[in-house]
């Protein structure tokens, strides 16, 4: 008995054991809730607005920066996502005070049995809790603290105000955090009208946002939203037959694509573009281009296909390949051979020595001067000093025509020429052409040591042959939510870059440079006016090409400056540019429209204004909404041109405006249509021809293209 009554009173170790673990349980809550790190301040001002860039017809080919659409509020919590969120999170989230201790043992019994049904241990509380305060580290110093801060947010705010914030706080995938950006990136609306099998396919994304993107693994996130329809009619959040018709209805997803690894250079170009155009913006973006898919994915397949054909045998690592239209839209840019492994753009950030590109401004300073394309100069040993440069084969013609020394890119002529106009008159032709480095007044300036980039040299030759200063170009429009924040204005023409005489001279002899000269493996079936670019020891090859409907510019070399094995402007890059353009003329061809049938002919009041995509019955007559339009100085040819102009259309609007004598003067992208077709030689000046328009005759005719090709 008194053995028994002394074991009746020792409770008192026991006592103290129980309260000393206490004591620590106690200790160690208090000391992970003072190591809850105080949450940064994040201030939407502070960051880049997200945006999606969309091609030029209007399909999107990229999303850059977080997507974070509008909040929604805890008054309005958008139905029926927020049933569906509940349902496959946190079933009991009306019920519990922060942490879910049944939901605790439910899950723990399941992953015991090997039950794989949906089931969390983690409350919506709970992850609030972790993304706005905590790290994502599995330690039990966190799981105290994230129930700590759990039981606290319950005490402060409203079951509304939880499920708002974690809406608001929850990333979904394909940059987009919260409900309302992940409604609009996948389905092009609001977070309010999304369906039953919409919601659902979004609440599955919260487990694994990455893994199991639509946009990546279509297959995957459709199985995750089946769960979660499942979850909703054991819940009671939806009616069976609410859920069938959900599963039987498929979810059409809007979001652009994930963007292809070459079109990067493209992106990060417009991207650079719309956020100066429209500042800082804390709203997301939607970014209108002037990309081109079919032909940004034939450029891309042309560089590829040549530099894993040709490029470890001639030593050429790296290429770039810039298409604009005439008035400077940007329809294809490939800035190096592997977006994935370089980021830098070989268009924009690299600036090379252009070589022999840089001729077309020594010859525009000698046109200046009074030089003419016919006139013969001596192809002979010249000295400067100390220096005295050769020629690529090492030889001497003698008397050639500035056409001929021009198309086969003699250098002594060119050094004569430059010497002749004057180094600062050539420099100055450049930067009114658009090349913004510095260039030095050397003798060498005129074979192209100074610096340039190939989107300056491509937008200067542009400028040459289209007759107007262009720029290269990359947005259309700039949008945010039902209104927009930038639309680039309507071109207006300017004043020349070079005087019109010039400008045909040089354009005279950019086409013998290709018809017979160094770019001979650039030719087509339609007239190429171009120029070919090497530098010594072929550390950059260059083919700068146009057409009537576009200008092209190849760069092809190493970027580490090492040598290529004798490449020059008029290989590698002459057979890049061809592969590109002649392939681009089969696209044209499949998207022109067919010959009109004329209409009777309409009266036209001078000044009035008529827009549409033109058809074609000759090369000076159109037919525009059912009207019959007769170009103004153009007596039209149902020739040879007619199918060239027809893929040069290919499906644009043509601007026209009604002249006095009820003909029409109509532009492409900033391109005349008659000066288009009569400097091409594709019809003949009427009589009442406006002067610049028998001027673009008379180059047509000295050159004998088209209908002048026989001519005497």
């Amino acid at each position: 008995m008194r053995a028994a009554a002394r074991m009746v009173l020792r409770p008192w170790p026991m006592l103290a054991v129980t309260a000393g673990a206490g004591l620590l349980v106690l200790g160690f809550a208090g000391w992970a809730l003072l190591r809850i790190p105080v949450p940064p301040v994040v201030t939407a001002a502070g960051a880049p607005a997200s945006l999606v860039l969309e091609a030029r017809d209007g399909a999107g080919f990229a999303a850059r920066g977080t997507l974070r659409g509008e909040p929604v509020q805890a008054a309005s919590l958008p139905q029926p996502l927020a049933t569906a969120v509940i349902a496959i999170e946190d079933r009991r989230f009306l019920e519990h005070g922060g942490i879910d201790l049944r939901g605790i043992a439910r899950a723990a019994w399941r992953n015991a049995t090997g039950d794989r049904r949906p089931e969390g241990a983690s409350t919506i509380t709970q992850q609030l809790a972790r993304m706005n305060w905590l790290s994502q580290e599995r330690s039990l110093t966190r799981k105290v603290q994230e129930a700590l801060l759990s039981v606290w947010l319950e005490r402060q705010l409203s079951k509304e105000e939880i499920l708002a914030r974690y809406l608001n706080a929850a990333y979904f995938g394909a940059g987009a955090v919260g409900v309302d950006a992940a409604a609009r990136r996948y389905f092009g609306k609001p977070a309010g009208e999304v369906s039953l099998a919409e919601a659902a396919l979004l609440a599955g994304l919260l487990r694994a946002p990455s893994a199991l993107s639509p946009i990546r693994n279509r297959e995957g996130a459709e199985t995750r939203a089946g769960l979660v329809l499942g979850a909703l009619q054991e819940t009671g959040g939806a009616t069976p037959e609410a859920v069938a018709a959900a599963r039987a209805a498929p979810v059409a997803l809007q979001a652009p694509p994930e963007m292809l690894p070459g079109r990067g250079y493209f992106a990060d170009w417009a991207e650079a573009e719309a956020r100066r155009l429209v500042g800082p913006a804390g709203i997301d973006l939607m970014v209108r281009t002037t990309l081109d898919p079919r032909l940004q994915d034939l450029a891309e397949r042309v560089i590829a296909t040549r530099l894993d054909r040709d490029g470890a045998r001639l030593k050429a690592g790296q290429a770039a390949l810039l298409a604009l239209a005439p008035d400077g839209a940007v329809l294809a840019a490939v800035g190096g051979r592997d977006y994935a492994a370089s980021q830098f753009s070989r268009i924009t950030q690299a600036r090379r020595q252009p070589g022999s590109l840089f001729k077309l401004f020594v010859y525009a300073a000698a046109l200046e001067a009074g030089f003419r394309p016919d006139q013969v100069v001596q192809d002979q040993p010249i000295t400067i000093g100390d220096w005295s440069p050769g020629n690529a084969n090492g030889r001497f013609r003698g008397p050639v025509t500035l056409r001929d020394a021009f198309a086969h890119s003699i250098n002594t002529v060119a050094v004569q020429l430059q010497e002749a106009a004057g180094r600062p008159q050539v420099a100055a032709i450049a930067h009114r052409l658009g090349v913004t480095g510095e260039i030095g007044l050397n003798p060498s300036m005129a074979l192209g040591t100074s610096g340039a980039t190939l989107a300056e040299m491509t937008a200067a030759y542009g400028s040459v042959g289209f007759g107007q200063r262009i720029e290269p170009w990359l947005v259309q429009e700039v949008r945010a939510r039902d209104r927009a924040l930038y639309t680039r204005p309507t071109a207006r023409e300017g004043t020349p870059p070079l005087p019109a005489a010039v400008q045909q001279g040089l354009l005279d002899m950019m086409l013998a440079a290709v018809r017979d000269g160094t770019g001979r493996a650039a030719r087509l079936d339609r007239p190429v006016a171009g120029k070919t670019g090497t530098t010594q020891d072929s550390r950059d090859a260059w083919f700068i090409g146009m057409t009537a409907d576009a200008v092209v510019g190849v760069w092809v070399g190493n970027d580490d400056n090492s040598p290529m094995a004798d490449v020059s402007g008029g290989g590698l890059p002459a057979a890049i540019w061809h592969d590109f353009m002649a392939e681009a003329d089969k696209l044209r061809t499949a998207a022109a429209p067919s010959a009109a049938t004329a209409p009777p002919e309409a009266a036209a009041t001078p000044a009035e204004r008529i827009e549409g995509v033109p058809g074609l019955v000759d090369t000076g007559t159109l037919v525009i909404e059912g009207r019959l339009v007769r170009l103004s100085g153009v007596a039209g040819s149902a020739g040879d041109f007619l199918q060239p102009m027809a893929q040069w259309i290919a499906g644009r609007p043509a601007q026209c405006r009604a002249e006095a004598d009820a003909s029409w003067r109509c532009r492409v992208e900033g391109r005349d249509l008659s000066e288009l077709v009569l400097s091409n030689g594709g019809g003949r000046a009427t009589a009442e021809a406006a002067p610049e328009l028998k001027r673009a005759e008379a180059a047509a005719r000295r050159q004998r293209l088209g209908v002048w090709e026989n001519a005497r």
